[in-house]
């Protein structure tokens, strides 16, 4: 009897280890099993293509050509070291989020018009608006690598305005819708009267005289430096300051800079009709007008100093 028990005991042990057995590999089993829905979501985020970031603006750079990228697939066009177009895309800005200002001081606050601003002073009187500031940008190149010659504007009743006889001494007299040099001082080339010369233009020439001494170019072979420009009074001006391309399928894009009424500092625009792009603008638009956030140009508006 004492035997048969001890039979019994012993097999009931053995079934309760065998049973504790089997659990275990259950449980390491189960754990095994892989989850197929984490392995969906994992293959998911691997395969998933990760797009590169676009950043246009970078706040902290310092000129147009550092503040602003070409959008992905673009490169800025290449142009010579020491060509106008390298001038403009190198002008100085302001720190990101500077509100341009007018001539006495006061913020331009109009929104969506400017992401960025020139840094480059404007006087404290009512002269250098749109058109002004075009010639500005034009005579600042040529004064900053010394070729004085080529600094010369009409007055809107036509008179050329020749900076080098300026630095002869001759200054201009204005009577009666008609101009005439007459010897004032003695010779000088300071910045003072390159400056001084730029006011007595900002005063008697504008759109309408700009516009005259400009050639017609056809949209599609748009350069940095050229303008969109109607003649009038009121009239309107902007300048390309960079041009960026895309050279697998050929578009451009475009940057414009402007001064307004009154006279203001010199202001990048955004682009009123495409804010994914802005501050570029592309050529590919469509129709024939281009919209800026103060004026409408037409296709045919764009022209060229000869």
């Amino acid at each position: 009897m004492k035997k048969e028990l001890k039979i019994t005991l012993k097999l009931l042990i053995v079934s309760i280890l065998v049973t504790q057995l089997l659990a275990c590999t259950k449980i390491d089993i189960q754990g095994d099993v892989p989850n197929t829905e984490d392995q969906e979501i994992k293959a998911e985020e691997i395969l998933e293509p990760q797009l590169p970031e676009q950043i246009i603006v970078v706040e902290e750079g310092v000129t147009i050509k550092t503040r602003i990228s070409p959008p992905i697939d673009f490169q800025r066009e290449s142009v010579e070291e020491t060509s106008f177009a390298e001038y403009l895309r190198n002008l100085p800005l302001k720190p990101h989020g500077s509100p341009a200002l007018y001539y006495n001081g006061v913020e331009k606050n109009k929104k969506n018009v400017y992401m960025a601003v020139v840094d480059m002073e404007i006087g404290d009187r009512d002269l250098q608006q749109c058109a002004d500031a075009i010639m500005r940008l034009r005579g600042e190149y040529f004064y900053g690598i010394g070729v004085y010659e080529k600094i010369h504007f009409n007055f809107t009743n036509g008179f050329r305005v020749d900076y080098s006889k300026w630095m002869e001494g001759y200054r201009i007299v204005v009577e009666n819708n008609q101009s005439f040099w007459v010897k004032r001082t003695e010779p000088s080339n300071t910045y003072q009267d390159f400056r001084s010369y730029m006011n007595i233009i900002f005063a008697y020439a504008g759109t309408m005289s700009l516009e005259n001494e400009l050639i017609s170019v056809d949209l599609n072979e748009m350069e940095t430096g050229d303008i969109f420009i109607q003649g009038g009074s009121p009239g309107h001006a902007v300048i390309v300051v960079d041009m960026s391309v895309n050279e697998s399928t050929g578009e451009k894009l475009f940057l414009l800079a402007q001064s307004y009424m009154p006279a203001q500092e010199i202001q990048i625009l955004e682009n009123p009709m495409d804010s994914d792009l802005s501050p570029w603008y592309s050529l590919n638009f469509e129709g024939e007008t281009i919209s800026t956030p103060e004026w409408t140009f037409n296709r045919s508006d764009l022209k060229r100093f000869d």
